[in-house]
């Protein structure tokens, strides 16, 4: 498995779900290379859409309260890229998610991360515990 300064790398069988993002001219900085900031957009796509696809988002809303991200090797466009995402813990009105991008079938990927949201009630925006529906959903998405 390949190694960085903080460890190895995750491979792509550690993570439950992928989302595809076409990459834009746009997502290019003046570097040539896909800003950083621009993965944070690809991931919070990723699992929002497969929220949504589970029709699991109808009650709460998921606000992002801390993050990270390592970045490994550029991406361009027009670069295809597959977002892996998992879960790494559930509490009671928190979800930990893991993440790693993907250059369309590398094994590789160009960047791992994390974040973790907070459900929140959409009117108070005060904490409040997970919906079933919601639950179950991550629950598929735990690492092993």
């Amino acid at each position: 498995m390949p190694k960085t300064e903080l460890g190895p790398l995750a491979e792509r069988a550690t993570y439950k779900a992928f989302h595809m993002v076409s990459t834009r001219w746009a997502d290019n900085d003046q570097y040539g290379h896909i800003n950083n900031a621009k993965f944070y957009e690809f991931v919070d796509s990723a699992v929002n859409a497969h929220l949504l696809i589970a029709n699991a988002l109808d009650e709460s809303i998921g606000l992002v309260v801390d993050s990270g991200c390592q970045y490994t090797s550029a991406l361009k466009f027009p670069d295809v890229i597959e977002v892996g995402i998992k879960v790494d813990r559930i509490g009671t009105s928190s979800v930990s998610y893991g993440f790693a991008v993907f250059k369309r079938s590398a094994d590789v990927p160009a960047a791992v991360g994390h974040f973790v949201h907070v459900y929140v009630d959409a009117e108070t925006r005060r904490p409040k515990p997970l919906p079933a529906k919601l639950r179950a959903v991550v629950e598929n998405l735990r690492a092993d």
